[in-house]
Formats: C-alpha cells, sequence, structure tokens
C-alpha cells in the first residue's frame, strides 16, 4: 500500500497534469582558485543557475519510462552517463555532500540517522532538536560561499538550507513540509527567477522528495514507480518551458540531478541483528536498511564484530578497515562497527512484520543499482554531450565554477566535471 506521504504526493500531481495540458498550448581536495568569468556578455554579467533534486532517481529510469523532457535537455545540454553517490548512499548525507563537496565522513552527516558520541546525542531526519542544530553539519554549502561573496541565494527544501549553518541562511528558503504540491515549488522557483535583478538569487536549489518514496514501496521496476517517474518529468517539464519563457531564459542554467538510485528488496532476503547482538548487550544499533552504525565500548566493540564478521549476506569492518573506495570510518560519528548488507540484500534491527517486497538504498556505491541522474543544459553547457559517470562530491566545484566564485576546500575536484562545459567557461589555465 501506498505510503501517507506518497498519496498526498499523487493528490497533489492531479493538478499538475491538468496544467501540463495548460502549458502545452505555449511555446580530491583541489587547491582554491580565481575562476574564468563564463557568464556570456548576452547576459550583462548575470547569470542565474537552478538546481532540482528528485530523490531516489536511479540512472537508468529514462530506459525504464518515458521521459521526453530529460531526453530534450541531453540533446541540448549535457547528460552524465551516470551520477555516483557519496557511502552511505543515503538521502541526508548526499544531498549535502552535492551541497558542500565533502564525503559524509567529512562533513558529519554520517548516516541518515546516526550517534555522535561527542556530544552524546543522536541525530535522525525525524528529530528536529538535532535536525535543525548547526552543529551537526560540517562544511561550508554552496549557497554560503556564494552568498560570501555577493550573490544571492535561494532553496527549496534542500537538505541543510534551512539549518543556520555558519549562522546563515539562503537569502530566501522553505523549511521542509511534504504535503506542499509540486506545482506550488514550480510557482516559487519562477517567482524567485522573475525578480528584479538587484534581488535575484543566482543559485537556486530544490528539493522533490519523489520517485524516493514510491520506489521504496514498490521497487525500482514496479509500474507505479515507472509511472510517477513518467509524471515527475512531465513536471521538470513545465518548470523548465516556464523557465524558457522568461525574458532572461538564455541566461539561466538548468540542472536536474538526484542524491542515489534504488534497488530491489525482499523479506525472503535479510539479515537481522538482533540474532546476533542481543538487547542486552550495551550496543547502540543506529540507522536503517541496508546500513547501521554500532555503538559500543570496551570488550563490547569485539564481541559485536566477532558475532557479526562471519555473518552472510552482509559486510561488516571496523573503522579502519572501511575500503578505501568508500571514504568512511574516520569520523566518531561512524561508530566503532559499520555494516552495510550484500546487494538486493536487506540488514534490519527487527524481525519483518509481514512478506514485502519493493526497494531501498544505501548500498556500496560500485552497485550501479545506486546510481543517480545528472541533466543540465543553458548558457554554461555544451550541447549534446554525454559525460562519464562521476562522483556527486565534484558538483561543488561546478557550481562554483559558473557562479565566477572562489570554492571553499571540498574533497571534489574541477577537472573530473570541467569537460560539460563550454570552451569559454573554462579557466585558461590549466586546473592543478
Amino acid at each position: 500500500m501506498i505510503k501517507a506521504h506518497v498519496r498526498i504526493i499523487l493528490k497533489g500531481l492531479k493538478s499538475i497534469s491538468l496544467r501540463i495540458a495548460f502549458h502545452s498550448f505555449f511555446p580530491g581536495m583541489f587547491l582554491a582558485f580565481l575562476p574564468f568569468h563564463p557568464v556570456s556578455s548576452q547576459c550583462n554579467g548575470f547569470q542565474s543557475t537552478v538546481v532540482i533534486s528528485l530523490d531516489g532517481f536511479r540512472w537508468d529510469y529514462p530506459e525504464k519510462a518515458n521521459t521526453p523532457t530529460l531526453d530534450q535537455i541531453a540533446k541540448t545540454g549535457v547528460k552524465a552517463h551516470s551520477l555516483i553517490p557519496s557511502f552511505p548512499s543515503k538521502t541526508f548525507p548526499n544531498h549535502y555532500s552535492i551541497a558542500t563537496g565533502l564525503v559524509p565522513d567529512h562533513h558529519g552527516l554520517v548516516n541518515n540517522s546516526f550517534y555522535d558520541p561527542k556530544m552524546k546525542r543522536p541525530y535522525s531526519m525525524g528529530n528536529a532538536d538535532a535536525r535543525f542544530d548547526p552543529a551537526f553539519y560540517g562544511g561550508e554549502p554552496i549557497w554560503i560561499s556564494a552568498q560570501k561573496q555577493g550573490l544571492r541565494t535561494a532553496s527549496f527544501y534542500w537538505v541543510g538550507s534551512d539549518v543556520a549553518i555558519q549562522g546563515k541562511h539562503p537569502d530566501y528558503y522553505k523549511t521542509y513540509d511534504g504535503s506542499v504540491p509540486f506545482s506550488e515549488r514550480i510557482d516559487t522557483v519562477i517567482h524567485w527567477l522573475s525578480m528584479p535583478q538587484s534581488i535575484r538569487p543566482q543559485l537556486i536549489m530544490a528539493y522533490y522528495e519523489e520517485p524516493d518514496g514510491i520506489g521504496h514501496d514498490f521497487g525500482p521496476d514496479g509500474k507505479e514507480t515507472l509511472s510517477l517517474v513518467h509524471e515527475l518529468d512531465s513536471i521538470i517539464g513545465i518548470l523548465y518551458n516556464r523557465i524558457k519563457m522568461l525574458p532572461e531564459a538564455d541566461c539561466i542554467n538548468f540542472i536536474v540531478l538526484s542524491d542515489h538510485g534504488m534497488g530491489a528488496t525482499s523479506t525472503e532476503r535479510y539479515v537481522n541483528l538482533r540474532d546476533y547482538i542481543p538487547e542486552s548487550w550495551p550496543v547502540k544499533i543506529v540507522g536503517g536498511n541496508p546500513n547501521y552504525n554500532l555503538y559500543a565500548e570496551g570488550k563490547w566493540i569485539d564481541s559485536s564484530y566477532n558475532a557479526l564478521k562471519k555473518v552472510a549476506h552482509i559486510k561488516t569492518w571496523k573503522p579502519t578497515a572501511v575500503p578505501e573506495h568508500l571514504s568512511y570510518g574516520t569520523n566518531p560519528r561512524t561508530g566503532n562497527i559499520i555494516v552495510v548488507a550484500d546487494s538486493a540484500w536487506s540488514v534490519t534491527d527487527r524481525e519483518p512484520k509481514k512478506p514485502a517486497t519493493g526497494g531501498t538504498h544505501g548500498y556500496d556505491i560500485r552497485n550501479t543499482d545506486m546510481h543517480a541522474i545528472f541533466y543540465a543544459t543553458g548558457p554554461s553547457f555544451r550541447e549534446g554531450y554525454i559525460h562519464p559517470s562521476f562522483q556527486n562530491i565534484h558538483i561543488y566545484a561546478l557550481l562554483a565554477q559558473i557562479l565566477v566564485i572562489n570554492p571553499a576546500l571540498t574533497d571534489g575536484d574541477l577537472n573530473q566535471v570541467i569537460d560539460m562545459l563550454k570552451p569559454q567557461n573554462v579557466p585558461n589555465d590549466p586546473i592543478e
């Protein structure tokens, strides 16, 4: 059965479908450097960039469903073969990695839910006291970097934008409310782009929580999931067409991406951690399928590790043994033991209530089911170019280059994505 939040969204889509008919009648640490000014002369030195995230939009959904808008953006701009998430491939860690250019191990949101042993406090998406506490958020989000250098910014629900990080918010921002229909989010983005230039944001980041929810319910190949993928493409089409109708449309970059993909799951394939770590043991188990962070002290660290290390269908690591490609385990918030399920398997801390199939994410980033999308078009981007897969930590550097700002130090590398930009947007000197 579709979850309550999905029902709300689908209800909102009905009115959006009517709007579709209406609008169819209208036509590694990299060194900071001074970016080459990429703004087209026709824009008189002013350019805006819109970044839209579709949560859980897997890289190959356009091959599974009808997505004419994304297909058109790929023709007029660029697309990546896939966008590789950072580990763990979860929503909050990856949206904040996109914003900061840091892997979760470095910016501090090491999972959707975790425990901070120094502050002795838990963090989770549903815990308002923690979620709005800047102490949990490291790094410098791109909207703060831009603001520091005189640009205006806006956000509609991007992770971290409603938190006073470094005492700052975007100039315009919204606190998350999933009941707000997608149509209202479109109207707000267009309103921001229609403001007088003196107060218009040059960076707008907006978040849509689907198709993640429906992918969890029905899996990445469910007809309900693929139907909503098509609806979302239509919604993006409405926004994109309305942007193209603006007087300064030629001065607006438009990026559509996602945080992670989605893999199929079944209760026939699961491991219950409580079969091996009894409730009586003084061990905190925090996280969610398919990965958990365990927090223990003294002898209980080895006891827990030894109890789990030979369990089939999961990987169990102490922090110093996490594979290098995951860039994970140096932050104390990752705990004493990290557990992740093998692809298509689930790991839980309780017995399933009933047999079920669906989808989830959080697996090893080499699992291509976890890969996401990246599409971009506008004055800064090449036309008809397909870029190799790249990790999402490089997007901060790309945005900094487009915005003509000096970037903060990050884990990203502009060299990994510079080929997507038109020659006039590339620095004359090699990037080191």
